[in-house]
């Protein structure tokens, strides 16, 4: 085990127009946990106010914004409080009762067995619970997974707009919270965060319950707001991890790709319109050369993903972070 016999763990709820659910979801919480995070994000409802009035569980402590800040505010409120009251593990949990709380302990057991830093729901991976997640939800996410494979470099997990999440305090000490999406983009950008630091991540099987909650996430309007953040950070990912950082044959690979498609696309496509206007055919030499291009440049890409894949974090840092945390305590 990693982390000590007792691990502490504490437990964030975003609480943002969940007056109805949120008392039952902080019930439904195990004796596992340390402590419970209730950030009120300017709640209209006063869902703090509610859970301080009406709520009996000690282990809870009411967190306030003055301002509306989205679920990812709430959500770095919770892990600064996590890291300056010392604890272990922080799993994120919706107060709206879509997360059932019964499930912590396999979020919390890859970290425990050191295994990972970050464990995440997916809500793919058994096939028969897709049928009861709504349609639109179900082929957005589908498309938002693809996007953050690409950004993220984290090629095995899906369902990336999962809240459900348990994160490794040690590791959180490392983010630059300040720097995370506050809104709906934050569970992604936090994944593209760790894959900066190297950190380990792994999809944990769940099941999700839809009732009478309201959702605040157009999952149609996300794909193409996402598109450009994506785009964003697969940009960052590529010149952190193959120029900055290091410089191997995957970094040649890459630029050979762009460069080939780059000139087969310029070269083909300007004589396509020069035959066009012209009437007159083009050659077989115009036409192959960029066809050559393209096949050529298509083939770099691929070693370039494959190399992408291959290199994917596999070890998790906090054990690294725990024990030279302990041999800092123990020189003092």
């Amino acid at each position: 085990m990693v982390v000590s016999a007792s691990p502490r763990v504490a437990v964030v709820i975003p609480s943002y127009r969940v007056t109805r659910h949120v008392l039952g979801v902080i019930e439904r919480i195990g004796p596992e946990v340390e402590r419970i995070y209730v950030v009120d994000d300017a709640c209209p409802d006063g869902s703090g106010e509610h859970v301080a009035k009406h709520g009996t569980d000690p282990r809870v402590r009411v967190i306030r914004h003055t301002e509306n800040g989205g679920v990812g505010a709430a959500v770095v409120s919770g892990y600064r409080a996590a890291i300056e009251e010392g604890m272990d593990i922080v799993v994120k949990i919706d107060g709206d009762g879509q997360m059932d709380p019964a499930l912590l302990p396999s979020f919390i057991d890859p970290i425990l067995r050191g295994e990972a830093d970050y464990a995440k729901g997916n809500r793919f991976w058994d096939l028969r619970h897709i049928r009861r997640m709504p349609g639109v939800r179900r082929w957005g996410n589908l498309g938002l997974s693809f996007m953050a494979k690409a950004s993220t470099g984290y090629w095995d997990i899906f369902d990336p707009t999962n809240g459900y999440t348990a994160l490794s305090v040690p590791v959180a000490a490392l983010l630059p919270l300040e720097s995370l999406s506050r809104r709906y983009f934050f569970e992604t950008d936090l994944l593209f965060r760790l894959g900066t630091l190297r950190a380990a991540v792994v999809d944990v099987p769940m099941d999700a319950f839809y009732g009478d909650e309201t959702s605040h996430l157009d999952v149609r309007r996300a794909v193409f707001e996402f598109a450009a953040k994506h785009l964003r950070n697969f940009g960052k990912r590529v010149s952190y991890n193959y120029f900055l950082r290091d410089l191997s044959i995957a970094s040649l690979e890459l630029v050979a790709a762009v460069l080939l498609i780059a000139f087969a696309l310029a070269f083909g496509g300007y004589h396509w319109l020069l035959s066009i206007q012209s009437g007159t055919p083009a050659t077989v030499g115009t036409v192959m050369l960029p066809a050559l291009a393209m096949v050529s440049g298509l083939q770099f890409l691929l070693a370039f993903l494959a190399y992408d894949i291959g290199t994917m974090p596999r070890r998790a840092l906090h054990p690294l972070l725990s024990a030279s945390r302990r041999r800092l305590e123990a020189r003092r």
